[in-house]
């Protein structure tokens, strides 16, 4: 874990201006906008194998999945905005589709967008409904959101994250940084609840019309830690870096489950000359995962 908890301590020389210089002052206006904004290219130099793991994850393409995700998210939009299943929500073609109406999808999958207008979710939304992969996979899950956007939880006790910071494990100058100069701690970059912000409790009710979505942190709490498990997401989850190995991961899945198969044959004999075989299988899954499986 050290060399991995190394780039949360150290992570990146980014971009050409501060977030919060852009994200505060002016939202972006375009998809293209929004990916300058939060490029982390500049990243790659100093941590090429971190960087590399990164590109394969599913964070890399946080929007697109498997690619089951934007199936997903560009079907919502046609059939339940577009196409009146929810008639309440004024969305009756794509020119009024704004953010609030995308946000229970986009608040984890593309979190920047909080830093975009409405136009970008439009944009966001027509490549979904369009299979725009290029489009798509612009804005991801990123350097800059975890270690900057996203690495304070409590902003009442541990203020909001500074603009020309990243935030790791330890306190220092980021050198030869051009932008995010300081490195400071991040009170929850270590813990389950970092990754619980998005791996969440369920439907997001706080939304006018809630969705069902990702419970993991909602399993750990309420069945792992209860049951004795004493392990982070980031203890299983990073043990391979930065590509977040999960189910796609031949050594993660065969550790998520045991399978024990006992079989017994034997004939069966109803009545004179007819032998039928006949077998007997049973089966017996155990998860070893810290949540419940499948989940997101």
């Amino acid at each position: 874990m050290s060399r991995v908890f190394l780039f949360v301590a150290c992570a990146c020389a980014l971009l050409l201006v501060p977030l919060g210089a852009t994200g505060e002052d002016r939202k972006a206006q375009t998809v293209d906008e929004l990916a300058k904004m939060y490029d982390v290219s500049s990243c790659k130099p100093c941590h090429k194998q971190i960087y590399e793991e990164w590109e394969k994850s599913l964070h890399a393409r946080s929007i697109i999945g498997t690619p089951r995700t934007s199936d997903a998210f560009g079907r919502m939009v046609k059939v339940y905005l577009l196409g009146g299943q929810w008639k309440y929500a004024g969305v009756g073609k794509i020119e009024d589709l704004k953010t609030e109406h995308v946000i229970q999808c986009l608040e984890c999958h593309v979190p920047q967008i909080k830093d975009a207008t409405d136009a970008v979710a439009r944009e966001i939304a027509q490549a979904a409904m369009n299979g725009d992969m290029e489009t798509l996979g612009k804005v991801n899950i990123n350097c800059l959101v975890c270690h900057n956007k996203k690495a304070i939880l409590h902003q009442w006790v541990d203020g909001p994250p500074e603009k020309d910071v990243v935030y790791g494990n330890i306190e220092g100058k980021h050198t030869d940084a051009p932008v995010y100069k300081t490195l400071k701690k991040s009170p929850v970059m270590k813990e389950t609840i970092f990754c619980g912000q998005c791996h969440g409790l369920g439907p997001g009710f706080h939304h006018p019309n809630p969705v069902h979505c990702a419970t993991l942190y909602g399993s750990y709490m309420h069945a792992y830690l209860p049951a004795g498990g004493s392990k982070t997401c980031q203890d299983c989850h990073m043990d391979k870096g930065h590509i977040m190995s999960s189910y796609r991961d031949q050594d993660r899945a065969k550790n998520a489950v045991r399978v024990d198969v006992e079989t017994f044959g034997y004939y069966f004999h109803p009545k004179a000359f007819n032998w039928i075989p006949t077998a007997v299988v049973n089966v017996k899954m155990t998860s070893n995962a810290g949540h419940r499986i499948p989940d997101g």
